[in-house]
């Protein structure tokens, strides 16, 4: 399916974009940072440190997803405790990086399972096995997909190929209609491309063409990381504003190349129609994303 990039940039489409969210869903945005958020039907995010950690709390299931680090999985934990009684039947990690998985010391101690894709655990050893930081690796793992019931709730993982790094999952909890991206898409800032961990812009690019596909205007989506004014929940809309960055950083560079120029001049293009796109309240940051696709598109050609 193709999705023109004027359609999804619109104001007018970002307007429809949160008019189709429940009105509860709405309010989430104004709430404070560093607390428990429900979200829908016993699905939730906590923010503290590091990616946005997913729960969910049911009479027969306690799952988070993510760890951030152990002194903010400890947080979590503790609320999670108070929220339910039962030993946590899952800790999911969406990837390796160590925003998501430091905490696995912690939540991973209390879980019964720690399920990754497959490649997760072979990153997470080969980035941080040597870190002073203890780490805890996924004992459930899969190539493509996984699915588990747990009471009345059913939690699907895909894995649609690099990414953002070589081991991101789209996890799905199918009867809330809530769907955790990890960092497939950083909700309207500038995102982390990481090749040395297998990140592929195009395929990701594809990764998020089918996770849009996937879903409908229904879902609910959590990211790992947003900026202010957007925050970490939106909708499918934004995981295509997401894509449509990724192209943006590919043709500014490819045509960079072709143009002559040198990697310190694209380096300095900025990226237009993405001016709005912020980290932590700075709009620093593109230029070494463009960086980082110079790298891997010349090296492509090599």
């Amino acid at each position: 399916m193709s999705h023109s990039r004027r359609q999804f940039l619109s104001r007018s489409a970002m307007v429809a974009a949160l008019a189709v969210l429940p009105a509860p869903f709405k309010a989430l945005a104004a709430r404070s940072r560093f607390n428990f958020t429900p979200v829908r039907r016993g699905v939730g995010i906590f923010e503290a440190r590091g990616g946005t950690i997913g729960w969910l709390v049911r009479d027969k299931a306690l799952v988070a997803v993510d760890s951030q680090f152990p002194e903010s999985a400890q947080a979590c934990l503790d609320g999670l405790t108070e929220k339910s009684g039962r030993r946590m039947d899952l800790l999911i990690n969406s990837h390796h990086h160590g925003d998501h998985t430091a905490g696995n010391s912690v939540l991973g101690a209390n879980a019964r399972h720690i399920v990754a894709q497959s490649n997760v655990p072979v990153l997470q050893k080969r980035f941080y096995g040597k870190s002073e930081r203890e780490q805890k690796y996924a004992d459930i793992t899969f190539e493509e997909t996984w699915t588990q019931d747990l009471g009345d709730e059913t939690i699907a993982l895909n894995y649609f190929g690099p990414g953002h790094t070589g081991g991101d999952s789209v996890i799905h909890f199918q009867n809330a209609d809530v769907a955790h991206m990890g960092d497939l898409v950083f909700n309207h800032r500038h995102a982390y491309i990481d090749l040395p961990a297998g990140c592929d812009t195009r395929n990701w690019m594809t990764v998020l063409e089918r996770t849009y596909d996937m879903f409908t205007d229904n879902t609910v989506f959590i990211f790992g990381h947003g900026n202010p004014t957007h925050g970490i929940l939106g909708t499918r809309d934004d995981v295509l504003v997401m894509r449509d960055y990724l192209g943006a950083l590919r043709k500014a560079v490819s045509d960079g190349i072709r143009d002559g120029k040198s990697s310190a001049d694209i380096a300095a293009l900025g990226l237009e129609g993405f001016e709005s796109h912020r980290i932590d309240g700075s709009t620093k940051g593109i230029e070494g994303n463009l960086m980082a696709v110079y790298e891997e598109l010349t090296e492509a050609v090599e």
